[in-house]
């Protein structure tokens, strides 16, 4: 739920709105918070399954920056292999909003090398540390009375479990698209959707259903999306029919691919799927672009 935070302030003085898991230590820095995050998200996907062996592990966490320091991803890795007594390969990456989707490309990697059975892939991200909410703050990137096309900071965690030819799977990974922008969020430099428009093209012209995306308010998202559209037309029955899980949950940054994902899983398991395929994609701040189309096993 979208909400102030319980002590931390702007430099105006106003409390920050966030969305918080209210069973975490509004005082606990976000490191601890990801581990917690990540540790209850990873068993749960793993709850009442039949484990296999040779199960592996890939995990994406936030971009580094003031709170979250280089190597928290090994750490968290770590500590989710020793956990979840995880005996296949793991990899981890500090990739922020598309690094989720650029695990789920590299978990399919490992199930196609046969290094791997089945593989756990998720992200995991908290905005909720002093120094991280500071540093928004200063950029002039959190979402106010005073400006409207900030953010929502936010936190969570969300991971699949990826097997090849898995008996009775909801959905399939069909395709992924990568591609990378020179124009970043922050910058002087105008946008115009390269990165993003790379990723869809790489998706074929197969359109998509529905849209799970992490546009957050800030108004560079929208920019971006508006010309990636322009470039991969033919992907898009409606491009403007899209749904932005950010508006209710906050900003879930490397989070957001798997988070979408699972959204797209529970349409089908729960049956209000908009039809077989859906598009997910994210834009990570440093120039990372993702996108894949999830379908219906047997719906090509």
């Amino acid at each position: 739920m979208v909400a102030d935070h319980p002590f931390m302030v702007d430099r105006s003085g106003l409390p920050i709105t966030v969305t918080r898991d209210a069973g975490l230590d509004p005082a606990w820095p976000c490191v601890k918070r990801i581990a917690t995050l990540a540790g209850a998200a990873a068993r749960e996907a793993l709850a009442g399954r039949v484990r296999p062996a040779k199960l592996g592990l890939v995990l994406n966490l936030g971009e580094p920056r003031p709170g979250l320091p280089e190597g928290t991803s090994a750490r968290v890795a770590q500590h989710l292999r020793s956990a979840l007594e995880l005996d296949g390969p793991v990899d981890h990456a500090m990739g922020g909003h598309a690094g989720g989707i650029v695990a789920i490309e590299a978990a399919r990697r490992l199930l196609d090398s046969g290094r791997a059975k089945a593989v756990l892939v998720g992200g995991a991200e908290s905005y909720l540390d002093a120094g991280t909410l500071e540093w928004l703050d200063e950029r002039e990137r959190l979402h106010s009375e005073t400006n409207v096309y900030g953010f929502c900071p936010g936190e969570g965690a969300a991971f699949l479990l990826l097997a090849k030819g898995g008996q009775g799977a909801l959905l399939e990974v069909a395709q992924t698209g990568f591609g990378r922008e020179a124009n970043l969020i922050g910058t002087e430099d105008i946008c115009l959707g390269e990165g993003l428009g790379a990723a869809f093209t790489a998706l074929g012209k197969a359109s998509a259903d529905r849209i799970l995306c992490d546009m957050n308010g800030e108004r560079y998202r929208g920019n971006e999306y508006g010309f990636a559209v322009l470039r991969a037309r033919t992907l898009f029955r409606d491009a403007a029919d899209y749904e932005t899980p950010a508006a209710c949950w906050g900003d879930l940054g490397a989070a957001s691919g798997p988070l979408f994902a699972c959204l797209a899983v529970e349409a089908e398991a729960r049956g209000y799927a908009k039809g077989p395929s859906t598009l997910i994609w994210a834009s990570s701040e440093g120039g990372q672009r993702g996108a894949a189309l999830l379908r219906r096993p047997g719906s090509a």
